[in-house]
């Protein structure tokens, strides 16, 4: 990668939490939680309640989109390579309470590293080329992911309260 996009890359990293991975096998990418560490971004996944990125464990490479922190469109997008990081390295040790720090809505904090030690895998993602710096046309029409948190029909309706001149 040339300089100049080495340091668009770790200043998108580092103002943004969210990335977006194109996962093997999955048909648009996916939107993870990271922290950005010494020229890498690390990614936690597996595990009860932590964020599932299915083939993330056993990919080579993937493609990393970061967005825009102002705007939230898409800034720059790379291929990384990916290396899950051993539990008790010193590696881990870095890294692991980094992402405690940063996780959000835990079910609990206590034993928090312990339980990701045993069950999930903290992955690696180091930049190594250039990806298309347009985005594919696919992804502009890629639907999203069905969820039952989407608000079906109108908004509630407020009887008695006092209108606002906007509202008129």
């Amino acid at each position: 990668m040339g300089d100049l996009n080495v340091a668009l890359v770790e200043e998108a990293a580092k103002k943004s939490g969210l990335l977006w991975l194109d996962l093997p096998g999955l048909p648009q990418p996916r939107a993870a939680w990271h922290v950005w560490h010494e020229g890498s971004a690390y990614v936690l996944t597996g595990g009860e309640g932590e964020q599932p990125l299915p083939g993330l464990p056993d990919a080579g490479r993937v493609t990393v989109i970061l967005r825009s922190k102002d705007k939230g469109g898409r800034l720059v997008a790379f291929v990384a390579a990916c290396a899950p990081v051993e539990p008790g390295t010193p590696l881990w040790d870095a890294v692991a309470p980094l992402l405690a720090k940063d996780r959000l809505n835990a079910p609990s904090h206590e034993g928090q590293v312990e339980r990701w030690a045993a069950e999930s895998w903290i992955m690696r993602l180091t930049p190594v080329e250039d990806a298309a710096s347009e985005a594919p046309e696919e992804y502009a029409s890629v639907r999203p992911v069905p969820t039952p948190a989407t608000t079906a029909g109108a908004p509630p309706r407020m009887f008695g309260g006092k209108r606002r001149r906007v509202d008129r």
